[in-house]
């Protein structure tokens, strides 16, 4: 079901005789690009057939009807698209991302529902939840289901961190979203002068690469840490895709063995750090790099501190028998968290004092810009104590001029004032989100850990939701997937759609 040649090429567009038809969505367009799109996806459903198929788990026709309504939905919406070809433009870049990623939700829960015979608010759910790699569930049982299914659940999640890594590198900064253009600016990569032309495909291509061969390792080093082959491939894709679904209801304390946790560890950091890097360390041969970037400098060293602050209170809480245990675990949990893939070793739910609340606000950090990881990403967070503390200095001098600087280049206003923007719609969707679940009946810390985990694309979360999501309703459940969408698309670019002067022109 390929569109025909060159149906997705792009030429100028005309020339508008007016204002307001210079400006308009070129909703044909957006149409067409999300039918090819979502096309290709149905492609993804190959894999899991084939393992149907080898184990013989009877899901095979399932899977076969997914395939068939994604591939069938993408093709009626690509003829619906057809028509003069124009090039996409800034304001087309945010229905096109939303439209996607919200359709391709959709579209992804037929397996769940067909199936798992989940419900549609629950296949939903676990649709939403795998695409934007946030690991939160509301399956149990994990071992007695088909290995087809299981397998599908692990391949969303990669597919999903590679769409997240292209969307970050290379399409979120050109849409000027929440200052994400300071990612491109400071780290060199393959998207770095790329635009939303042909060209896009020549980064694509060396990104996917990486991604790929990141993979590969890790599966083979699982592998040779003692994991069936199954598995290894299964949880390589949810490591470095940073997503946490795991084959297994204990997820990887179900292997009992520090080996696997360390590999999955080092995978989780690769994953959460920015894509671009990578691929400046792997073509210029100098793993320096990293520690140069401000970025990912600034990430390890938080990881460090709070490993040895969490390490010594579980030590002194009795809670860990030695050091030696202390340290494995905490550093374990800590990369889960802060890499928002969730998975678990020991529930950190558990911990004694503030470790829990702690953990919590770990993950509002996340990881790098430009990776699979969640959180509102380390250079945000940078650039934001560094505001805080600017204006803490002019309070003295309030003529004085302060600049901000990054790896010792200077940030503009507008990029500071974009991080700022971003900072307040964030905390505002938070407050709603989380005053919505309250509203379902939920109380004040399963409602808050509930949004924090989705908004951030952890997984786990506190009371209700520690282990899953089944527990809780329908309504409230909406709001979780609510959640994980607006946090993994950077909230603005669903936002500006509700705006009414978005569709005026």
């Amino acid at each position: 079901m390929t569109p025909p040649e060159g149906s997705l090429a792009r030429t100028p567009a005309p020339r508008a005789s007016g204002r307001g038809k210079g400006r308009q969505v070129h909703g044909r367009t957006v149409l067409r690009i999300t039918g090819f799109l979502c096309m290709l996806f149905s492609t993804t459903l190959l894999p899991p057939l084939l393992v149907s198929l080898w184990y013989r788990d009877g899901e095979a026709g399932h899977l076969a009807v997914g395939l068939l309504v994604m591939a069938g939905s993408g093709l009626l919406l690509w003829l619906s698209g057809l028509g003069q070809p124009v090039e996409l433009r800034r304001r087309d870049g945010f229905l096109l991302v939303a439209l996607f990623w919200c359709l391709l939700s959709l579209l992804g829960l037929f397996p769940f529902l067909f199936g798992l015979d989940l419900s549609l608010v629950d296949a939903l759910f676990e649709s939403v939840s795998g695409l934007t790699t946030t690991g939160a569930t509301v399956l149990s049982g994990l071992d007695a289901l088909p290995p087809s299914l299981l397998f599908y659940r692990q391949e969303i999640q990669w597919f999903g961190g590679m769409g997240l890594i292209v969307l970050a590198v290379a399409i979120m900064p050109m849409l000027g979203i929440g200052g994400m253009s300071i990612y491109r600016a400071e780290a060199p990569g393959p998207m770095k002068d790329e635009k939303m032309t042909p060209r896009l495909a020549h980064g694509a291509r060396a990104l996917w690469m990486l991604y790929l061969g990141i993979t590969v390792a890790c599966a083979l080093a699982f592998w040779g840490a003692g994991m069936t082959p199954f598995d290894a491939v299964a949880h390589s894709l949810s490591t470095v895709s940073t997503g946490g679904f795991s084959t297994h209801d204990a997820s990887i304390a179900w292997f009992h063995s520090p080996a696997i946790e360390w590999i999955a560890t080092l995978f989780m950091l690769l994953g959460s750090i920015n894509f671009a890097i990578h691929y400046v360390a792997a073509t210029s041969h100098d793993i320096r790099c990293y520690w140069q970037d401000t970025e990912v400098r600034t990430f390890l060293l938080l990881i460090l501190a709070a490993v040895l602050l969490i390490s010594l209170m579980l030590e002194q809480a009795g809670v860990e028998e030695s050091w030696h245990a202390a340290v494995r675990h905490s550093t374990f949990e800590v990369v889960s968290v802060i890499t928002s893939t969730g998975y678990g070793v020991e529930s950190f739910a558990g911990w004694p004092l503030f470790l829990p609340v702690l953990m919590l606000f770990i993950s509002f950090v996340g990881g790098c810009g430009g990776s699979t990881a969640g959180g509102m990403k380390v250079m945000r967070v940078l650039v934001l104590a560094k505001l805080g503390w600017r204006e803490l200095r002019r309070l003295p001098h309030p003529r004085s001029v302060l600049q901000i600087k990054i790896g010792g280049r200077r940030l503009r206003e507008q990029t500071l004032q974009a991080i700022w923007g971003f900072f307040a719609v964030y905390v505002a969707t938070f407050v709603i989100l989380m005053l919505s679940m309250m509203a379902t009946g939920l109380d004040q810390v399963t409602a808050f850990s509930a949004i924090a985990t989705c908004m951030n694309n952890l997984g786990p979360g506190l009371g209700e939701v520690s282990e899953t999501f089944a527990g809780i309703g329908d309504t409230a459940k909406l709001v979780a997937v609510a959640a994980m969408l607006l946090g993994r698309l950077e909230v603005f670019t669903i936002l500006v759609l509700l705006q009414p002067a978005y569709w005026r022109g």
